[in-house]
């Protein structure tokens, strides 16, 4: 039935399109990045502040 293919390849464009997303939607909010010890060192320094009021 040729009729139906137009149906059936959206179908398949819509699978394989949320499986994209799916897979780089994971991979961005699974991604940690990892920060050296001299990064973190410097954010805490850099938290305390001296107010002069």
């Amino acid at each position: 039935m040729p009729q139906m293919a137009p149906i059936n390849w959206l179908s398949l464009f819509l699978l394989f399109f949320l499986i994209f997303m799916l897979f780089n939607m994971m991979n961005f909010f699974i991604y940690t990045p990892l920060m050296s010890s001299k990064k973190k060192m410097n954010k805490i320094n850099t938290n305390s502040l001296n107010w002069k009021w």
